[in-house]
């Protein structure tokens, strides 16, 4: 695993970003101090991330705690043990359930070693982590960030993301995926950086604890 990076890497990153394009000046005077979304890695992060997708923290947080309660130890072997109805009942929709077994299959069956993900720089990463079933994109490039430590990586399929990137260029529009992937090649080595500080941006304004000047239609 990579190390996440701390309280001096963050800062000095977010006034090197600011330098290196001053359209995100704003976001860095607006939003506060940040830690890295440091997560449990493994097996363990990415079905904790499949099964919190596309519903609320607290939904998700309830459903983590069930299927915790109901699986035990979080490894591949004991999601197997369980059939899909099973993971069901703990709250995962079907296709999640499947997913479940997707990527407990994928370790028990050594088409992916987390421990040795490391060496792979991560283009590689992630194209190892996409080869499962029922993990896309934006999961493998959160997974890396989150749970590997990786501070280069800027997952451009995010819609907050998108949403903050409009803000930052004062656009009509938010940008496409491959626009936001575009648009952030400036932000490198730094990008993880600058989805974090993305992310606090977009959290501040949307509980109003930042004021936006929104751009004109």
């Amino acid at each position: 695993m990579n190390t996440c990076p701390g309280p001096r890497e963050i800062a000095a990153a977010r006034a090197a970003l600011a330098m290196t394009d001053p359209r995100l000046a704003r976001a860095q005077a607006q939003t506060p101090v940040f830690e890295w979304r440091a997560r449990t890695g493994g097996f363990e992060g990415l079905l904790r991330m499949i099964v919190e997708q596309q519903v609320s923290v607290a939904s998700a947080a309830a459903i983590w705690e069930r299927v915790r309660d109901g699986v035990g130890e979080i490894t591949a072997e004991r999601v197997l043990a369980l059939d899909v109805e099973a993971l069901r009942g703990f709250g995962l929709s079907r296709p999640k359930a499947r997913y479940g077994h997707e990527i407990a299959r994928a370790q028990v069956e050594g088409r992916i070693d987390y421990d040795d993900m490391a060496r792979l720089d991560d283009a590689a990463a992630v194209a190892a982590l996409t080869a499962i079933k029922g993990v896309g994109r934006w999961t493998a490039e959160t997974w890396l960030m989150f749970c590997d430590g990786r501070s280069d990586l800027f997952p451009g399929g995010d819609v907050a993301l998108q949403e903050a990137m409009r803000w930052v260029d004062r656009a009509a529009a938010r940008p496409s995926e491959k626009q936001a992937y575009a648009r952030a090649e400036i932000w490198g080595p730094h990008r993880g950086i600058a989805a974090h500080l993305l992310w606090g941006w977009y959290g501040g304004v949307r509980r109003g604890e930042i004021v936006l000047e929104e751009p004109p239609p």
